[in-house]
């Protein structure tokens, strides 16, 4: 433990405590389809966050008087279980999740062709099981992973991380050391990669310009680093369903023959 006064390297030789350099993601793996009962689904595990996404719908959305006739609603819902901080958290929604909740239900609406479906709601239930820092970057790439499993037509995936600075250090995909820092800023941030549109920006602390414009640079191309490992999560699925379905077909065809040659 470090005493109080005492500097702390947040950046030693160009890397971090936890060994990754400045522009590097935490480890991070993504498995889609893991609810038989969902319309799409997806598992995330980021560092230490820990997620599960259901998506269900579009369906009609009731009572009737909650329903645009111009579009669908996203219904993103955000929530922490009990168990996933170290302090054991209250059952009930707190403020942050409900804040976390409307953010990205905005961010997902943009990128979902809502128009398509008027008077309809896309529920997007995400748990988060352990958290450590990110966690609203690692639902909404979940989220937007397990919309495209439902195959709900989007305009392109949302992608989404944290970037920031800790011991005057600009760095990407903070965790929650580095987000303790004394000169911490946190900036979750969420993009649709390429128009690279951003759908998601906050930010906690404070920045010069200068460190603005190398948080950007430096967050876009994190998300970029997301885009590539939900584009893999999504074709591991569909290239193993393709070769179940070529399997089956396969042994169709020589049952078939075998008819015929009886």
């Amino acid at each position: 433990m470090a005493k109080k006064d005492e500097k702390i390297d947040y950046v030693k030789n160009g890397k971090r405590v936890d060994g990754r350099k400045v522009e590097e993601l935490r480890p991070l793996t993504i498995e889609v389809g893991v609810i038989d009962n969902a319309d799409g689904s997806a598992y995330l595990e980021w560092g230490q966050n820990k997620v599960i996404v259901a998506v269900y719908g579009p369906r009609e959305l009731l009572p009737k008087h909650k329903q645009d006739p111009r579009k669908a609603i996203v219904n993103f819902q955000y929530r922490m279980a009990t168990f996933s901080v170290p302090d054991r958290k209250n059952p009930r929604p707190a403020r942050r999740e409900i804040e976390i909740s409307k953010v990205c239900s905005e961010a997902l609406q943009r990128a979902v062709f809502a128009e398509r479906f008027p008077n309809t709601v896309i529920d997007v239930f995400v748990q988060i099981l352990d958290s450590n820092a990110g966690s609203r970057a690692a639902g909404l790439s979940a989220a937007s992973v397990a919309l495209a499993d439902a195959g709900i037509p989007m305009r392109d995936l949302v992608a989404s991380t944290g970037v920031g600075k800790a011991g005057g250090e600009i760095i990407l995909d903070l965790n929650k050391f580095e987000e303790d820092a004394p000169d911490a800023v946190d900036i979750p941030i969420a993009i649709m990669p390429r128009t690279e549109e951003i759908v998601l920006l906050q930010m906690d602390g404070l920045l010069t310009t200068k460190e603005w414009k190398k948080c950007l640079e430096l967050g876009v191309k994190g998300c970029k680093q997301v885009y590539e490992v939900q584009r893999a999560a999504l074709q591991k699925k569909y290239d193993a369903a393709g070769a179940v379905k070529g399997k089956e077909k396969k042994k169709e065809e020589k049952a078939a023959k075998k008819e015929k040659v009886k």
